[in-house]
C-alpha cells in the first residue's frame, strides 16, 4: 500500500517533498497543546496497514519529542504497518560517555527511547564521538545520510576558489572528503575547548594560500563558538572574510548575529533544521535513504 507521511510542526515542506519524490500520501494531522501544557495529538489520515514515515528534526528537542512520541504511538495504535522516523537532526548523541559520576548518559538512552516508538531511522550525520555508527546505540535500522557531496557540488559551484579549514583535527577526514569533492584544498585547525561556550583556536600552516576564499566548514554551529575563534584568527592573519558552512543550523543564543558581527562574509547551511541560512537541499539523499526502508508507492 502506499506510505503516508506526516509532518510534525515545522516540518512541512520536507514533508512534501519526500511524499512527492516516495509516490507516498501527504497525510494529515494535528499536533498542539492544552491550556495547561500537555499535547494533543491527531492523525486524520488512514495509516492501518500502510507504512507511515513521520517527520520531525528535533533542534531544540525537548518540546518536540512528547508529541512526536505520541504521533508514533497513534499510528502503532491505528494499526500502520510500519513507524520510521525521518529525523535529519539528532540529538543527545553528544553525552556518550559518564565524565562524572552520577552523569546520564543521554546518548544511549536516547537511542533507547526513540527505537522503542519507531521501527527505522533516518538522519543526516549525527554528532558521534566515541560510536564509529549508529547501529552500537540503536537496535533498530538506523540509515546516515551524509551531506559532503552536496557541500562539495555547492563549493564548486559558488566558490570554486575556495579553501577548506576544518574545525579540528577530529574533523580531518570529513574535511578531506568534501574538499576531495570540491577540488580545493583544506587543512585542519587545533581547537582548545574551555567550556560549553568559549574556544580557543590556532591556526595550522596557511602560508600559500592567501589569495583563496576561506571556507569554514563543521557539522553544527550551535553557540558558533569555534567558528566565531577561527573567523577572529584568520582576520588578524589579514585573510578575508570566510564563508561559513555548517550542516545543521542549531545557532544557539543568537549564534547567528554573532557569527555575522564576527565577519563571516556568507553563511550557508543545509536544510536539516528550517533557517534563513539553508542553501543546500537534501530531501533528494534523504529520500533515496527512505526509499530503501519502505514499501515503494505508485509511480
Amino acid at each position: 500500500m502506499t506510505p503516508v507521511v506526516l509532518a510534525l510542526p515545522g516540518n512541512e515542506v520536507l514533508a512534501g517533498s519526500l511524499a512527492t519524490q516516495l509516490g507516498a500520501e501527504l497525510g494529515q494531522s494535528e499536533c498542539r497543546r492544552f491550556p495547561d501544557g500537555e499535547s494533543y495529538v491527531r492523525i486524520d489520515t488512514e495509516v492501518r496497514d500502510r507504512d507511515a514515515i513521520l517527520v520531525c528534526t528535533l533542534d531544540r528537542p525537548d518540546p518536540k519529542l512528547l508529541p512526536l512520541l505520541l504521533m508514533a504511538a497513534a499510528a502503532r495504535d491505528l494499526r500502520a504497518a510500519k513507524v520510521g522516523l525521518v529525523c535529519p537532526y539528532l540529538p543527545y548523541m553528544r553525552q556518550d560517555k559518564r565524565f562524572r559520576p552520577g552523569e546520564a548518559v543521554s546518548s544511549a538512552y536516547f537511542a533507547t527511547l526513540l527505537g522503542g516508538a519507531v521501527d527505522w531511522l533516518v538522519t543526516v550525520d549525527p554528532h558521534l564521538h566515541r560510536h564509529s555508527s549508529l547501529g552500537e546505540i540503536f537496535s533498530i535500522p538506523a540509515s546516515v545520510v551524509h551531506a559532503s557531496p552536496l557541500i562539495s557540488a555547492w563549493i564548486r559551484e559558488h566558490r570554486n576558489d575556495a579553501f577548506l579549514i576544518g574545525p579540528d583535527s577530529e574533523s580531518l577526514q570529513w574535511i578531506a572528503s568534501v574538499a576531495e569533492g570540491a577540488g580545493v584544498p583544506y587543512a585542519v585547525l587545533h581547537k582548545v575547548r574551555r567550556g560549553d561556550r568559549e574556544v580557543e583556536i590556532s591556526l595550522a600552516d596557511l602560508a600559500g594560500q592567501e589569495r583563496r576564499t576561506p571556507v569554514l566548514v563543521d557539522d553544527i554551529i550551535s553557540t558558533a563558538g569555534t567558528m566565531i575563534a577561527a573567523v577572529g584568527a584568520l582576520k588578524k592573519r589579514g585573510w578575508a572574510p570566510p564563508v561559513c558552512i555548517g550542516v545543521h543550523a542549531v545557532f544557539a543564543e543568537g549564534a547567528h548575529a554573532r557569527l555575522l558581527a564576527a565577519g563571516a562574509a556568507e553563511i550557508v547551511t543545509c536544510d536539516t533544521i528550517p533557517h534563513e541560512t539553508n542553501r543546500i537541499d537534501l530531501s533528494g539523499l534523504i529520500a533515496g535513504a527512505v526509499r530503501s526502508l519502505v514499501a515503494p508507492g505508485p509511480g
